[in-house]
């Protein structure tokens, strides 16, 4: 493995659901300490990496989120079964039949999410989506071993995906849990370790939210932290080449960065999404312009904050999104990085300001 697919591995396979990030932001911390003149936190758990260029000012800030989907222990059933809230959106199918890691306080423990089985299922019920509500994790339980007491379970322990960072068969292809949003904070340290290599007329603030997937809560509070002049949100676009579509779609793995025009909570700056546009295009960086419809990422609230901030949601596309595997190009993931570095290094006082001049 390469430097960045051994980052990818470690970073994506770290447990971190949304409100217990910390592993996720120690990773972040050591990786960014030797490129960044300075580290801050917000007081709910988000990490800022400042790297200064050859100004102060504009302050640009590129953010991914540091949270996965998941799972929390609601209750522990009399037998043992683990009843689970969900953190972050999930389908009932894609969770049914995984295996999971209960994180508790003595230990992590191996689970599978399970339910009644089809044999014993009326025809009209096999026919509905089951919902997390009628699901539980199975640790092992046996009649008179008690899991609470032996094992440490409780209400409140994460939930994760029990999923390893894979190197497919085409090389370029990456399986793995949480790259949604790990691939975008694998981005930002690499981009903030090449900046160190790189003159930029702008300080750049790099770094990780926490509770983006349960209400983009890090988001709120990493603005004022940071108070940005510009803001990249560094989120994953979805892949739609799957079938009965196939390839003949723009957000395909393979097409370049996807540029996001509309979410459910931000049209991006305008004249910032064209200056990324045209920067891809002038230094021909494969780009697809993309779309969300339902959905939104950190960058609607940070650009709430205050009088306003200019932003904007890159990343690159990964199939799958939302569940316990996605898929993601490794020429993306590289190429947004690529794009990144171009546009940083335009964005002097002069572009800054022009981008909300009337």
């Amino acid at each position: 493995m390469d430097k960045t697919e051994l980052l990818l591995k470690e970073i994506t396979e770290a447990n971190g659901v949304s409100g217990y990030e910390s592993e996720i932001r120690k990773i972040m911390v050591r990786e960014m300490k030797d490129n960044v003149d300075r580290i801050e936190y917000d007081k709910l758990g988000s990490v800022l990496g400042h790297k200064k260029g050859t100004a102060d000012s504009p302050r640009i800030m590129v953010i991914g989120h540091m949270d996965e989907i998941g799972f929390m222990v609601k209750e522990i059933t009399r037998e043992g079964y683990i009843k689970f809230l969900p953190l972050g959106g999930w389908w009932g199918h894609v969770a049914l039949g995984q295996r999971m890691r209960v994180i508790t306080s003595k230990g992590t423990l191996i689970g599978v999410v399970g339910s009644k089985p089809p044999h014993l299922l009326p025809m009209e019920e096999r026919k509905k989506v089951l919902e997390i509500k009628d699901m539980f994790i199975d640790i092992g339980v046996q009649e008179k071993y008690d899991v609470k007491k032996r094992l440490g379970v409780k209400p409140g322990d994460p939930i994760i995906p029990d999923s390893q960072f894979t190197i497919m068969g085409n090389k370029k292809m990456y399986l793995s849990k949480a790259f949604d949003n790990r691939a975008s904070c694998a981005i930002v340290l690499e981009l903030l370790e090449r900046l160190s290599r790189v003159k930029h007329p702008n300080t750049v603030l790099g770094g990780g939210t926490v509770q983006e997937e349960v209400g983009l809560r890090g988001a709120h509070t990493i603005a004022h932290l940071g108070d940005p002049d510009v803001c990249f949100t560094v989120d994953i676009g979805v892949g739609r080449d799957v079938p009965p579509d196939g390839f003949a779609v723009p957000e395909r793995l393979g097409s370049g960065v996807s540029i996001v025009i509309y979410d459910a909570g931000m049209i991006p700056n305008i004249k910032l999404r064209d200056l990324f546009v045209k920067t891809a295009e002038r230094k021909k960086i494969p780009y697809h312009l993309s779309y969300m419809e339902r959905g939104t990422g950190d960058g609607s609230r940070v650009q709430l904050s205050r009088l306003g901030v200019p932003s904007i949601y890159v990343g690159p596309p990964v199939r799958y999104i939302h569940s316990h595997n996605g898929v993601m190009n490794r020429t993306d993931y590289d190429n947004t990085i690529k794009l990144f570095i171009e546009v940083i290094q335009k964005l002097d006082r002069k572009t800054v300001k022009s981008l909300t001049e009337g």
